[in-house]
């Protein structure tokens, strides 16, 4: 199976508890009889780098690719109000289901676990979203109850062996969540401590702050660290496909004040505020895993990795839930998107965030938007596109190996580390070709696939995947 993962296009060559929520008298569900897992250590991550989220509704079609993944990470998003519609009386199955395909799957599963707006918040709902209606979230009317909840969540699916539990989603919009920067950490350190409550071995990880916020975050350090070119230039590279996506919340910048007006946005404000209450939570030690979302233009990884490395703590892992491409009337070609994945996502985990999950799996062509705003690695049928191959070539490569960034001789890529072998993906940042010596081309295709000869492999900008038998510091070495 290893073998025909990288014969895929990517690939090319290598070198160089009834829920407490809210009474009632029923009693509670019982929680389904699933076999012990082994216990996930905090290095479990690093078994494979690669994952994706999917439209559950669309399993089916979907199966036979994500078996593929096997050993990966994704996420699913539940709600105590979807959950107990009426009070006292839960109804799971929903996720159970998703629970045991996950685990059949043999891929991890992390919960978001949101509120909603319901009984249980005594509010009424401004937002609804997509054709399940989901509301934003709203701070409940009893903390008790509330934390009964999430320890009702955890202590049903700690079986399955769900170890990472993410307190809402996005709060910086309010779409998602209707109050403010204190509630939620309020909000956060109720669900921590219930969480641990109910599983000494789990850990909490923030909503995970949207990818545009993440970008106004980055900006405000550099302006206020007096860096006010630097954040000019961090703006046009992050933001340079966003730009009038959002009217004026997202205006063209071409110099300081033009930033400046850019941040006092009230939405803007809210970001930033969103982004500074998130770490003042990890830095408290309140949640454990920091994740992130990004779907901007491979310009703005280096500068999002910049960020992350000097305001998360060394002891804190990254986890990128979700990652894609948001481009309204896409220039490039299905080669050119593939490609462009493959080098954000080799970035991202060779730039230390421990996992990265693709968002979606496929689009959903019946969206709002009425096109394939985000792109997918399969089409929606499930039929694997060029992006999908090179997704899977990549889970094969990093499987149960260590990664490390590459840059060297033009060069720029990931090592995929194992004992006796280094796998490589790596691409020319020169424009020009770059000549490797000592590898093996792991595949052909219409993407990716080298010149090769004698040994030899030409590397241009086109990401390629290859196999060297040498160890890692060997490769390293005559790489550069």
């Amino acid at each position: 199976m290893r073998r025909a993962l990288r014969a895929s296009a990517l690939a090319a060559a290598l070198l160089v508890t009834g829920c407490g929520g809210g009474g009632g008298d029923r009693g509670p569900a019982p929680v389904p009889t699933v076999s012990a897992l082994p216990t996930p250590t905090d290095d479990d991550g690093a078994a494979n780098q690669f994952g994706a989220h999917w439209d559950w509704s669309r399993y089916d079609q979907f199966s036979p690719y994500l078996r593929q993944l096997a050993g990966s990470a994704t996420y699913h998003e539940l709600s105590w109000c979807d959950i107990e519609r009426a009070q006292g009386q839960p109804d799971w199955s929903a996720v159970d289901r998703i629970a045991q395909r996950t685990r059949d799957l043999g891929i991890t599963l992390n919960l978001k676990i949101r509120i909603g707006t319901c009984w249980a918040t005594g509010g009424t709902a401004q937002h609804t979203r997509g054709e399940a209606g989901k509301t934003e979230s709203r701070m409940p009317q009893n903390l008790d109850a509330y934390q009964a909840f999430v320890r009702s969540v955890v202590t049903r699916y700690a079986p399955y062996g769900v170890r990472q539990y993410a307190v809402e989603n996005e709060v910086n919009a309010p779409q998602y969540w209707a109050g403010s920067p204190d509630e939620y950490a309020r909000l956060v350190r109720a669900a921590a401590t219930a969480v641990h409550a109910a599983d000494p071995q789990a850990r909490v990880v923030d909503s995970g702050i949207s990818s545009v916020a993440y970008g106004f975050g980055i900006v405000d350090r550099l302006l206020q660290a007096g860096r006010a070119d630097e954040a000019v230039a961090a703006y046009q590279a992050y933001f340079q496909r966003r730009v009038g996506t959002r009217g004026q919340k997202i205006p063209a910048v071409q110099d300081v004040a033009r930033l400046r007006k850019a941040l006092a946005n009230e939405t803007n404000a809210r970001n930033v505020a969103f982004v500074a209450v998130t770490e003042q939570l990890i830095g408290a030690g309140v949640v454990q895993v920091r994740q992130v979302h990004f779907y901007e233009h491979l310009d703005g990884v280096p500068v999002l990795l910049d960020y992350l490395k000097a305001l998360t703590p060394a002891e804190v892992p990254v986890e990128a839930w979700e990652v894609g491409q948001f481009w309204r009337d896409a220039t490039d070609d299905d080669a050119g998107r593939a490609a462009e994945m493959v080098k954000v996502v080799c970035q991202l985990v060779a730039g230390g965030v421990r996992q990265a999950m693709w968002l979606p799996l496929a689009y959903n062509p019946n969206n709002r938007a009425g096109s394939e705003v985000r792109y997918g690695l399969l089409d929606p049928d499930g039929t694997e596109r060029e992006a999908g191959r090179m997704m899977a070539a990549l889970v094969a490569a990093g499987r149960g190996a260590t990664v490390t960034p590459v840059t060297a001789g033009g060069l720029a890529g990931a090592a995929f580390a194992r004992p006796g072998e280094t796998d490589l993906v790596l691409w020319s940042t020169t424009g020009a070709e770059v000549t490797v010596s000592g590898v093996s081309d792991l595949g052909s295709g219409t993407v990716g696939a080298p010149a090769s000869a004698a040994g030899q492999v030409r590397v241009g900008a086109t990401p390629v995947l290859l196999r060297s038998g040498r160890p890692l510091a060997d490769v390293l070495a005559a790489l550069r």
